[in-house]
């Protein structure tokens, strides 16, 4: 007789926000947002995103932000690992699997190397593994308005396809993480206690904007019939390639990190806003860099990649974090 003591027991190690993001996805594929329901969801997520690095202000101390924008080396190998290493990286495993997957899943592969970290799942996921939750967002936050110039040079040079790419971009950036993050820094003084009161609330709030924007992304992809004009050897194929680049991103940013000898906290920075890839910025970034018919096949490793990160880093933010007995405090 199956019984809930031995389905914890069967269960027991999958987190409850990976079990939450893989129904997620069911529902996605079964019920992709469409028409005004789409467009209704864009504006929720929006809205979300603003209240979560709004809290995030709220949370941490100016004085530990102003620590972080400080940390020129830290950030400095975040960007090395988000615009150099992992470009390198990807470039050999596309020149390896070219001949298994064709030529525009193999653009999709370079595309995704050269993409700026997550803001939002990084920041959450350093926040799980108790680590440096301002430095993550200055980290992140960096990244992607580096990424506005640097992954189209980065296009460039790994593929061949350039187009020029507007002040929207960066105007999104800062209006929807660095703006509210700031507000929150202005209250923090007033409001700071309160969200400490509320600490779990909030944290759910965090992963809620995941689950949102995996939501919104994979259902478009669906409802946009991208998984039907791919054969499923090739989708298996980028499917290992995405998960190899993980496994070696994540290997490298968290060892070597350690032997440059920066600490636990920083470690956690390092390991996730440096081997993330951002999903939100790929998608419009690739409408402007390739063709509407290209585009809709070189987001498909950008979507696996994005997906293997959430569920991987889910699981070792959890394990970072439990082997902390309590946060540390800015």
């Amino acid at each position: 007789m199956i019984t809930i003591r031995s389905l914890r027991s069967l269960f027991g190690w999958l987190d409850p926000f990976v079990a939450l993001l893989l129904a997620t996805l069911v529902v996605a594929a079964l019920a992709p947002p469409v028409g005004t329901y789409a467009t209704a969801l864009g504006e929720v997520r929006w809205a979300i995103i603003a209240i979560v690095f709004f809290v995030a202000g709220l949370r941490i101390s100016p004085t530990a932000t102003l620590n972080g924008l400080r940390d020129w080396r830290l950030h400095g190998t975040t960007l090395g690992l988000t615009f150099v290493a992992f470009p390198v990286v990807a470039g050999l495993v596309a020149l390896a699997t070219a001949p298994l997957v064709g030529t525009e899943l193999t653009t999709g592969l370079l595309f995704l190397g050269a993409l700026p970290s997550v803001v939002q799942t990084s920041v959450t996921f350093v926040s799980m593994a108790r680590g440096n939750t301002a430095a993550a967002v200055c980290a992140a936050s960096i990244s992607n308005l580096a990424g506005v110039v640097v992954t189209p040079l980065l296009v460039l040079l790994l593929i061949g396809s350039y187009a020029g790419i507007g002040l929207g971009q960066v105007v999104a950036v800062l209006t929807q993480i660095l703006v509210p993050f700031a507000i929150g820094q202005a209250l923090h003084g007033r409001l700071g206690g309160w969200a400490a009161r509320h600490a779990v609330a909030v944290r759910w709030v965090d992963r809620g904007a995941v689950l949102l924007i995996v939501y919104s992304a994979f259902g478009a992809a669906v409802a946009g019939g991208v998984w039907q004009r791919l054969p499923v050897s090739q989708l298996v194929v980028v499917g290992v390639c995405c998960a190899t680049l993980l496994a070696v991103a994540l290997t490298v940013s968290y060892f070597g990190s350690g032997a440059l000898g920066f600490a636990r906290e920083e470690r956690a920075v390092i390991t996730f806003c440096g081997s993330e890839k951002s999903l939100t910025t790929g998608l419009p970034m690739s409408t402007i860099l390739f063709s509407a018919s290209l585009a809709g096949v070189v987001i498909v490793p950008v979507i696996i990649y994005h997906q293997l990160q959430l569920i991987a880093c889910s699981l070792i933010a959890r394990k970072l974090g439990d082997r902390v007995e309590s946060p540390v405090i800015a």
